[in-house]
């Protein structure tokens, strides 16, 4: 990203891969719309930490996936026990890792007001992500039509498969994880955060390309 490119467009996605991260370092600005179409590939309802030496992908339920409705519209599902997966999950990955206990209450407390949209709970688990990096940027919610043609639009470039091929932000800059000999890349945002807090910026540094 360049100097000039202080607004970008991006997706609004859950708990955000590294990639993610990389590619809105020196914004200013993040505009999201509400008007956006989830797509049940993306990460806009799933996460990947490490557990075990192997990737799991924690997914958030939602009703209507298959609709392709508007994410303002998309209501989390919590007749599914996702939300006991999720916590568990990430207490299993990162509970002994250095900076476990600075950043997990504030991430459980998010979870357990039990946010009735996917929208909501994007926007605070980024929001609270952009605090732990001390990053002075500002998250706009904004309907689709109200684009402007200044914004940089990044939507559809941090994808799961996409990202593989493009490889359009992000090189892999290792850092300790907690398990396993061999780093793995791209996980979400909190596996850098749980590892290594206050360097975590370091690493995105270096993580661009």
């Amino acid at each position: 990203m360049t100097k000039e490119s202080k607004v970008l467009t991006t997706d609004l996605l859950y708990l955000p891969p590294l990639a993610y991260f990389v590619a809105i370092n020196g914004a200013s600005e993040i505009h999201v719309y509400t008007n956006a179409k989830l797509n049940r590939q993306s990460y806009a309802n799933k996460a990947e930490v490490l557990l075990a030496n192997k990737r799991e992908t924690l997914t958030v339920p939602v009703h209507g996936l298959r609709k392709r409705l508007a994410i303002k519209n998309v209501k989390i599902d919590y007749h599914q026990k996702w939300l006991n997966v999720h916590l568990r999950g990430i207490k299993s990955a990162y509970g002994k890792s250095p900076f476990f206990e600075y950043f997990y209450d504030d991430l459980e407390q998010i979870y357990l007001r039990k946010p009735e949209f996917l929208i909501d709970l994007n926007l605070e688990l980024l929001t609270l992500c952009l605090k732990f990096l001390r990053w002075n940027v500002s998250l706009v919610v904004k309907e689709e039509e109200e684009r402007s043609s200044q914004e940089n639009d990044l939507r559809g470039l941090i994808h799961p498969k996409s990202l593989i091929d493009k490889g359009e932000f992000y090189k892999p800059s290792p850092y300790v994880q907690i398990f396993g000999a061999d780093f793995v890349p791209n996980l979400s945002i909190v596996d850098l955060l749980f590892c290594e807090g206050p360097a975590a910026n370091e690493v995105l540094n270096l993580s661009r390309k």
